[in-house]
C-alpha cells in the first residue's frame, strides 16, 4: 500500500519513453526558436490548421460552436471552426518564444496599464482573472511587466521532464508558476496572505461546483476566484488579450468586478456569473480567439446538440 503523500512506482518504460518525449520536445522548441517569432507562429498555425480538422477533436470544435453560435450561419461556423485551430497552433508554437512576446519588446500594447500600476502600488492583493483568449500566456508577461506580485497556477504535464521545459520557458520571461495540489485553494490562500496576487483562468470545464450561465446553456464554474475575493475583501480584476496582426496583441485591464454582499453564497455565485459573462462577452467580441477545442460544457448539453441535428459536415 501507498503511504499518504507516496507516488505510485514509475516504470523503466516510462521514464524511456518520458526521456524520449523531452528530447524530441526540447528539439522543437530550438527549432521554432530558431525560426524567429514570425516563422515560427506561422508554422505552428499552418501546420494545426492542416492537421486539427483531421481530428476527432474536430468534432468537439464543432459542437462548442453550435452551443455558443446555434444562429451562426452554417457556413461561417464551419469556416471558425477551421480558422480556430490556426490561432491554437500559433499560440503553442509562440510558447517557444514568450520571452519575445512583452510589451518591452514592442509586441504586445496595454489598455488600462494604470489599474495594474494600481494595484502594484495598492501592495494588497487581487484576484486576476481570464479566459483562454488568443495567446493567453501574453496576458501573464504583462503582470510581470507591471511589476504586480503574482502567483500563476497551471496544470503540470503529465512527463516531468516536458513539465521542467515549459516552466523554463515561462521562467524567461519572469513567471512564478505552481501547479496546486487539487483545487489549489490552500496554497493561494497563503499567497494571498503574503500580499500577493493571484491569477487564475475561469473557462475551465468542472464537473462539480455552482451551476452558473455560459452562451445561454448551464456549465459548472470553480467558486475559487469569488471566494478568495470575497475573503480578502478585494477584487477580480478581469484581463483580456486579443490577436493583432504581425504577431502583435493588445491586452486589457478592465473594470475590476466586485465581489461583496452580506450573503457569502450569494455573493460568490455572482461573482462566478460575472466572471463567466465577462469571458462570454470576449468571445463574442473574437470568437476566433478562443480555445474551442476543450469540453467547456456538461454532456447533458452536448446530448441536446447532437439530438437537435447533425454537426459532422465536410472539414473541407
Amino acid at each position: 500500500m501507498l503511504g499518504e503523500g507516496d507516488k505510485p512506482a514509475v516504470s523503466v518504460g516510462q521514464r524511456i519513453v518520458w526521456r524520449i518525449e523531452a528530447v524530441a520536445f526540447s528539439a522543437l522548441f530550438a527549432f521554432l526558436r530558431l525560426l524567429g517569432v514570425e516563422r515560427a507562429s506561422a508554422f505552428g498555425g499552418g501546420l494545426l490548421k492542416a492537421l486539427g480538422p483531421l481530428t476527432g477533436t474536430h468534432r468537439t470544435v464543432r459542437r462548442n460552436l453550435m452551443i455558443a453560435f446555434p444562429d451562426m450561419d452554417p457556413a461561417e461556423r464551419e469556416r471558425l471552426a477551421i480558422d480556430q485551430w490556426d490561432q491554437t497552433g500559433r499560440t503553442f508554437a509562440e510558447l517557444a518564444v514568450m520571452d519575445r512576446l512583452t510589451p518591452e519588446g514592442g509586441r504586445v500594447d496595454v489598455v488600462g496599464m494604470e489599474r495594474l500600476h494600481a494595484i502594484r502600488d495598492s501592495g494588497k492583493p487581487v484576484v486576476l482573472i481570464s479566459g483562454h483568449l488568443a495567446n493567453f500566456e501574453v496576458m501573464a508577461a504583462v503582470i510581470m511587466a507591471a511589476g504586480v506580485p503574482c502567483q500563476v497556477t497551471y496544470r503540470a504535464a503529465n512527463n516531468p521532464h516536458v513539465d521542467a521545459l515549459i516552466r523554463r520557458s515561462r521562467e524567461r520571461y519572469g513567471i512564478r508558476l505552481f501547479a496546486p495540489k487539487g483545487d489549489g485553494t490552500r496554497e493561494l490562500m497563503a499567497g494571498m496572505k503574503r500580499g500577493d496576487s493571484i491569477a487564475l483562468l475561469v473557462d475551465q470545464k468542472y464537473n462539480q461546483g455552482p451551476e452558473v450561465e455560459f452562451f445561454g446553456q448551464p456549465v459548472n464554474a470553480s467558486p475559487g476566484a469569488a471566494r478568495l475575493a470575497l475573503k480578502f475583501g478585494t477584487v477580480m480584476q478581469p484581463l483580456s488579450v486579443v490577436r493583432l496582426p504581425g504577431v502583435r496583441f493588445r491586452v486589457t485591464a478592465h473594470e475590476p468586478i466586485e465581489v461583496e454582499g452580506e450573503d457569502k453564497t450569494e455573493a460568490v455565485l455572482a461573482g462566478i456569473q460575472a466572471a463567466n459573462r465577462f469571458v462570454e462577452d470576449r468571445v463574442r467580441e473574437h470568437p476566433v480567439d478562443w480555445f474551442w477545442v476543450h469540453k467547456r460544457w456538461p454532456d447533458r448539453v452536448y446530448q441536446m446538440v447532437m439530438e437537435s441535428g447533425p454537426v459532422e459536415t465536410s472539414a473541407g
